[in-house]
């Protein structure tokens, strides 16, 4: 199993970017997929999670400007991203939590893409 993101730029402040990640290889289901965001020097957090039933959940600094979405059929999960701030600036990465069809459940996550806002 394998998330490869795309998406990523530069941007000025105030724009807009939409991020997007695919998993593939032997899936037999996805419990949720995420998106975190790693600044320089800081830890990795949390940016938005979407569940198998939908549910989505924001950070309270992406709430309003930020939407998660999925595609089930294709295993597919995108950020919209608007009103982009410079402190948005991160690697962006896709994570997620997958069934393979061995029946084994593990976290993956992708290898990132760099979102860099300029003010």
């Amino acid at each position: 199993v394998q998330l490869v993101e795309s998406g990523g730029g530069l941007v000025q402040a105030g724009g807009s970017l939409r991020l997007s990640c695919a998993a593939s290889g032997s899936i037999f289901s996805i419990n949720f997929m995420a998106w975190y965001h790693q600044a320089p020097g800081k830890q990795r957090v949390l940016v938005a999670k979407i569940t198998s039933g939908g549910r989505a959940d924001y950070a309270d600094s992406v709430k309003g400007r930020f939407t998660i979405s999925r595609d089930s059929a294709k295993n597919t999960v995108s950020l919209q991203m608007n009103s982009l701030k410079s402190e948005d600036t991160a690697v962006y990465y896709c994570n997620a939590e997958i069934r393979s069809v061995s029946g084994l459940t593990f976290n993956y996550w992708g290898q990132g893409t760099q979102v860099t806002v300029s003010s």
